[in-house]
């Protein structure tokens, strides 16, 4: 348990801030809610007992100096990262902490790497960007296939989502990344990032039951193509999603998620299929279970979590299969999603 330590939280009043603020407080830390709307942070903070908010924003370094002032780590939630990320990532540099981000953004999360992975490794502290459904646990689940190869040819990681109703956060990153991508795609391909113009295939993957085959758009490029390859020697990484989700989130209109219980989860459902391949050998890793939001608090909880009680692998800046043991990690989300390995 995280025995009464203060984590700052920003972006603690938006939709996955929230999840990260219920899940530290139910493993006994105590979340420091800050972010530019103090308003906002006024009201949750009041509806959890009086937490101590402390309204910051990115364009002021002062704010966020005493936004982290006594905090053991700070999760940052606060969406498009390609605007936050840098500002909170030198926030924690000064104020000597951990530094753990939900980001999606694939640009983003490559210029936390390129930025800061002296800096931090300089410093003897921890950068984990990416620590989310979307680069974190596609990076988990590629690590605990691969096992003992050193080494593999391609990594496939296919979510099967039910839909996907996104949040306001998640559609002002997309432009935000449309917007420096120039309208173009992305893929790993040949160990490197690379842009163009291609239209993106529609394909069938067989995800394992009860999914099933299902129609999946390829090269639907997320956050792993970052996390993946920063650590594992794999010159191939591309990933996929199911056609109907990929068609919720490119609605005109995209509706939001909406509650279906007590603990604020939408009945969204997901289904990751991490296949690695080496020569004609292949190995699997499957992970499922319900609303990529808020399952993306413990997987950030559970990070900041091993950071501060000395269980990582390295300093510096890393993704989450670099930095924790990949598979011990994933087992200790077993309250949250199910896991299979095939070796």
């Amino acid at each position: 348990m995280g025995s009464g330590q203060r984590v700052a939280v920003f972006g603690a009043y938006g939709h996955t801030g929230r999840f990260v603020v219920a899940e530290l407080l139910g493993r006994g830390y105590v979340p420091v809610p800050s972010g530019r709307d103090a308003g906002r942070l006024r009201t949750l903070a009041a509806a959890h007992g009086g937490l101590d908010a402390r309204p910051a924003s990115v364009d002021d370094p002062g704010s966020l100096d005493r936004a982290l002032a006594g905090a053991a780590a700070v999760v940052n939630c606060a969406g498009p990262f390609a605007l936050t990320g840098s500002p909170v990532v030198e926030a924690a540099l000064r104020a000597g902490i951990p530094y753990v981000d939900v980001a999606a953004e694939i640009e983003a999360n490559a210029d936390t790497f390129a930025r800061f992975a002296d800096r931090a490794r300089a410093a003897g502290t921890t950068v984990v960007p990416a620590m989310a459904f979307y680069g974190g646990l596609g990076d988990l689940l590629a690590t605990t296939a691969m096992g003992d190869w050193t080494t593999a040819d391609e990594v496939h990681v296919a979510y099967g989502l039910s839909s996907w109703h996104p949040t306001a956060g998640t559609l002002a990153a997309g432009r935000v990344s449309r917007e420096r991508r120039g309208g173009r795609h992305v893929r790993h391909t040949g160990g490197r990032l690379q842009y163009h113009d291609d239209a993106l295939p529609v394909l069938e993957w067989p995800f394992p039951a009860p999914l099933g085959t299902r129609p999946v758009i390829g090269e639907f490029t997320m956050a792993d193509v970052v996390t993946v390859p920063s650590h594992l020697r794999v010159p191939e990484v591309r990933t996929y999603m199911t056609v109907d989700a990929a068609r919720d989130l490119s609605a005109p209109d995209p509706s939001a998620p909406a509650p279906v219980d007590g603990r604020g989860r939408s009945a969204q459902t997901f289904l990751v299929d991490v296949v690695v391949r080496s020569g004609n050998a292949e190995r699997r890793a499957v992970a499922a279970g319900q609303d990529i939001y808020a399952v993306t608090a413990p997987l950030a909880v559970e990070a900041v979590h091993r950071v501060l009680t000395g269980r990582t692998r390295t300093t510096g800046v890393a993704s989450a299969g670099e930095m924790f043991d990949a598979p011990d990690f994933l087992r200790a989300l077993s309250a949250h999603l199910s896991l299979e390995v095939r070796h």
